[in-house]
């Protein structure tokens, strides 16, 4: 199973990562860890969002259009709300 998701500073809600992983635990784990050089700026994160997919084409498609600027429009709309 794969997982697409969604995290957010705690410190700076302005500030939101767009990921894939096949372990949610441990990934999310890493990124409160610092060992993620794109997150460890604005630690602590907390997950807002998350989707499973059966396959890792499905997870990395929807991650990528999440990552375009539809996708963010569409993350805003429907699957976030604002800080």
């Amino acid at each position: 199973m794969w997982y697409v998701y969604i995290i957010r500073s705690v410190a700076f809600p302005d500030q939101e990562y767009i990921g894939a992983t096949t372990d949610l635990k441990q990934r999310f784990a890493d990124h409160n860890a610092g060992r993620s050089s794109h997150t460890s700026k604005y630690m602590p994160r907390t997950l807002i969002w998350y989707c499973a997919f059966p396959d890792k084409q499905m997870a990395l498609a929807f991650e990528a259009y999440l990552k375009s600027h539809s996708g963010r429009a569409f993350t805003r709309k429907r699957l976030t709300r604002p800080a």
